[in-house]
């Protein structure tokens, strides 16, 4: 086995060792804290997680697939700028959307101060639905997570072939049967994938749900960890949760089933054009996703901030906190993912592929687990380090690696090279395998073919995956909050710290900063795609 291949097949391991660890977790036997959360807390995680997906995937299809035809099948005022604009709550954290409709809903709130103003009722004399609730972190994940659904099902929408519309129509179905008979069907298996990504999510998030008191699995996790000290039993509840990946995982491929679609290209059906109460209509069953799922929180959150002004100061220390290990990661992420995507190409190895695809399942692992999984080995590593050095030294160096930069950046790897990994293989699938024969034959080692040839040619994949990885970062919340070195805040940990201490207006101002670094990609992937499937 070449050098290449044992590099790639090293990385693939170390980033599969944390997830390995919390499955192993279940060896070491069943302890006091989770006889005790398996009797009392246990049934009560599992019914909210299921809950909680259910009303998720709900909110994300409706929201998706109908958005994802309008603009598709049909043309109105504003059809052009809704397309893309749809795309624009990927860049609003569930949790930062959370902060900014807390504020605005809750009873010293503008919404029900004004209410009450209108009306002359007092507390307790009218009812209003509470956002700090299991339906209200289903409402707001569903409003930030259904561009996973928008994007593939408009895909698969524009792809329809205008003899199948037609042929539904000949069927006698009107427009809303086309749609339901016809186009939904076929898109099925493009909308199953989308969801099964925008419910993992919902599986990873812990901003929102601890914000908002659901009891879950990830929020359980840190219960048993942070507050019991019972890492054996968040590990155990970690593995819990992966059990619910798997399971998702598993749904998505069966629905998928053998779905393909062969032939020429189609012909693509044509948008009809509306007008009237229909066109606006279809304008506002569009404009709501983005009115509430991005305008209106940036909005409140930009009121919040221009009130209460956080120190220049501080917000500057986040900010290079931020950048700086958003920074190291991505580099050190693409470089793995680099070598990993090379090794498999040049090896075709089924060793090294299996590696990558093993390591590549981390993207689908949430964070809370990972932080889990990384707390597990290295632990026992400082310990091992701190006996030998005391053993042979004398020296007590403590912990050299648990509560360190390194600990946070690698559960940051472990979870996001998937993302580069895959921007990198498609890079490397467009550079035909005739460039490595050429760089050999003139004596270049495949480490010189690699940064000579591909990595020019490979330019633009490796800045997109590392602004994906980029700015993955700096949303993570439940890996940072558990694993940063003291004294070591991010944007996103400052603005989960202040509003958990219901300090709206401080944590605006970081909320900010993420939502306009998330804009980044929104617009880079936005201009890229719509410009190639422009109807």
């Amino acid at each position: 086995m070449g050098l290449l291949a044992g590099t790639a097949i090293l990385i693939a391991a170390l980033l599969a060792l944390p997830v390995v660890s919390v499955l192993a977790s279940f060896l070491s036997g069943a302890g006091d804290t989770w006889a005790h959360l398996a009797a009392t807390a246990l049934p009560r995680y599992v019914l909210n997680t299921a809950l909680l997906l259910v009303l998720v995937a709900c909110g994300v299809v409706s929201i998706g697939v109908v958005s994802a035809w309008l603009v598709t099948a049909y043309r109105f005022p504003g059809r052009d700028l809704l397309e893309w604009a749809l795309l624009l709550p990927v860049a609003m954290p569930a949790y930062v959307m959370a902060y900014a409709y807390t504020d605005w809903l809750q009873f010293t709130g503008p919404v029900q101060s004004a209410l009450r103003g209108l009306t002359g009722w007092q507390a307790r004399e009218y009812w209003f639905p509470e956002v700090r609730s299991l339906p209200g972190a289903a409402v707001m994940l569903s409003f930030a997570l259904y561009p996973y659904v928008y994007l593939v099902a408009r895909t698969a929408f524009h792809d329809l072939s205008r003899s199948a519309i037609e042929a539904g129509r000949l069927a006698g179905y009107g427009a809303l049967g086309a749609f339901a008979r016809v186009a939904v069907p076929l898109a099925r298996p493009a909308i199953a994938a989308g969801t099964a990504l925008a419910l993992m999510e919902t599986l990873a998030d812990f901003g929102t749900v601890s914000y908002f008191a659901v009891e879950v699995f990830t929020t359980g996790i840190f219960k048993a960890w942070l507050s019991m000290g019972d890492s054996v039993a968040a590990a155990q509840l970690s593995s819990c949760l992966l059990g619910f990946v798997v399971l998702l995982l598993a749904l998505e491929r069966a629905n998928r089933g053998r779905a393909a679609y062969y032939g020429p290209a189609p012909r693509r059906a044509r948008p009809h054009q509306l007008h009237g109460g229909r066109a606006l209509i279809a304008f506002v069953a569009c404009a709501a996703p983005v009115v509430f799922g991005f305008a209106l929180p940036a909005l409140l959150l930009g009121s919040l901030a221009w009130d209460e002004t956080m120190s220049v100061a501080r917000l500057g220390a986040l900010l290079a906190n931020s950048f700086s290990i958003a920074a190291l990661t991505a580099f050190i992420a693409v470089a793995a993912a680099l070598v990993m995507a090379y090794a498999a190409r040049l090896t075709r190895s089924p060793l090294v592929r299996g590696a990558n695809r093993l390591a590549g399942l981390g993207y689908a692992v949430p964070g809370a687990v990972i932080a889990v999984g990384v707390l597990v080995p290295l632990g026992r590593l400082d310990n091992a380090l701190a006996g030998w050095l005391e053993a042979s030294f004398g020296m007590k160096p403590g912990l050299l690696l648990t509560g360190t930069i390194a600990a946070l950046v690698y559960a940051y790897l472990v979870r996001l090279v998937a993302v580069s990994l895959q921007t990198t293989n498609a890079g490397l699938a467009k550079i035909t395998p005739s460039m490595e024969d050429a760089a050999r034959s003139l004596g270049a080692t495949p480490a010189a073919a690699l940064a000579r040839v591909h990595v020019p040619l490979l330019a633009p994949s490796l800045a997109t995956a590392a602004l994906l990885v980029f700015v993955d970062v700096l949303k993570e919340l439940p890996a940072t909050f558990a694993l940063r070195p003291f004294n070591f805040d991010t944007l996103a940990v400052e603005a989960y710290n202040l509003a958990k201490d219901e300090r709206l207006a401080e944590a605006a101002a970081p909320s900010l900063a993420i939502i306009a670094a998330g804009l980044l990609p929104v617009i880079y992937v936005s201009k890229r795609y719509f410009q190639a499937t422009r109807s």
